[in-house]
């Protein structure tokens, strides 16, 4: 039986999201946010970067809700200290999750059948990758319902 993010993340693959838009709509819903620049913005990362030869969309869409929570938005912000942990941990974790696919690019993980994701391994990768980043961000300190604007 599916979970709430489970559902949500059919719901928006459904609706034509790619994994790293969906990673990011994850993030954004916990928040109670919409930003559909965010989101548009993120497609640019879909199916390995539009060829399949780039990184996994879930991989660097899990990057950028890791940013949305440390990095730097405004002129008044920095970049928090511990986004290059928190990536580096991220980088790890992904690397050990897709290595039974024998890479971290979408086309190794897709089995070289890129432009149609795997519901199976990309659904699974999406739920892990979503549970993982709200892991790295309480363990350093960061809520994730809670954007860096509101605190």
């Amino acid at each position: 039986m599916l979970d709430d993010t489970g559902l949500r993340m059919m719901e928006l693959a459904g609706k034509g999201y790619c994994c790293s838009q969906i990673m990011v709509l994850l993030a954004l819903d916990e928040m109670g946010r919409e930003n559909p620049d965010m989101a548009r913005a993120a497609a640019g990362l879909c199916i390995g970067l539009g060829d399949c030869s780039g990184p996994c969309g879930v991989y660097t869409g899990a990057a950028l809700v890791l940013g949305l929570h440390a990095g730097k938005g405004t002129d008044m912000e920095q970049t928090d200290d511990k986004l290059p942990l928190m990536l580096e941990e991220l980088r790890d974790w992904f690397v050990a999750a897709t290595e039974q696919y024998g890479g971290t690019t979408c086309g190794a993980i897709l089995d070289g059948e890129c432009g149609q994701p795997d519901k199976a391994r990309c659904g699974g990768l999406v739920a892990d990758a979503s549970a993982q980043v709200r892991e790295i961000l309480v363990a350093n300190g960061f809520d994730p319902a809670q954007g860096r604007g509101d605190q």
